[in-house]
């Protein structure tokens, strides 16, 4: 039996992104993305209807600022009131779930997918994609980076310019890089 790329991609084992349908539909966010960010300055917030679409969930209230950028869309889910600003990448090549109220800073990363270690396995294009979780009421910091397969508990804060590589508990600070922790409340 065939298995797609795709399909590996979601069962969460290596895949090539080098593929006809994965960029397809990578292309059709693209289209959707730039939707939403060449909306005219009084709609910034609001979410393009395209992108809208694209998205595999979206709670009431959810805020996407322009510039905003994502691989493939349908792996993302907001919460409710949950606040994107400016300048955040999210390469959700595997499921990226954002909680209720959690706000992300200015130029926040996410990154789902681990390339290869070897060099030949990079130039056919194999990665794997593990998914990130952040939960209810978290804060993450401008131009934090978190990397794939992580999860920030509800409550946390992310400090700015962190890189985090591991998990975050619940109502715990981390700061740095790479992200220690600093507080727990």
């Amino acid at each position: 039996m065939t298995t797609s790329e795709r399909m590996k991609m979601a069962a969460g084992e290596w895949y090539s992104c080098i593929d006809p349908e994965l960029e397809a539909m990578r292309v059709a966010a693209r289209d959707a993305v730039f939707e939403h960010n060449s909306m005219p300055p009084r709609q910034r917030g609001d979410i393009g209807a395209t992108l809208r679409a694209l998205l595999g969930g979206l709670g009431e209230g959810a805020r996407i600022e322009a510039p905003f950028h994502c691989a493939y869309g349908f792996n993302l889910f907001l919460g409710e009131g949950a606040f994107l600003n400016a300048g955040c990448t999210i390469l959700d090549t595997a499921p990226v779930k954002i909680g209720r109220r959690t706000l992300l800073g200015p130029n926040v990363q996410i990154y789902c997918a681990e390339h290869h270690r070897e060099a030949a396995g990079r130039l056919a294009g194999l990665e794997i994609a593990k998914s990130v979780t952040i939960g209810d009421n978290a804060w993450i910091g401008g131009s934090a980076v978190i990397l794939a397969g992580v999860s920030i508990g509800e409550g946390a804060i992310v400090g700015a310019g962190a890189v985090v590589t591991r998990d975050v508990p619940a109502n715990a600070t981390v700061v740095g890089n790479p992200a220690r922790m600093v507080t727990r409340r």
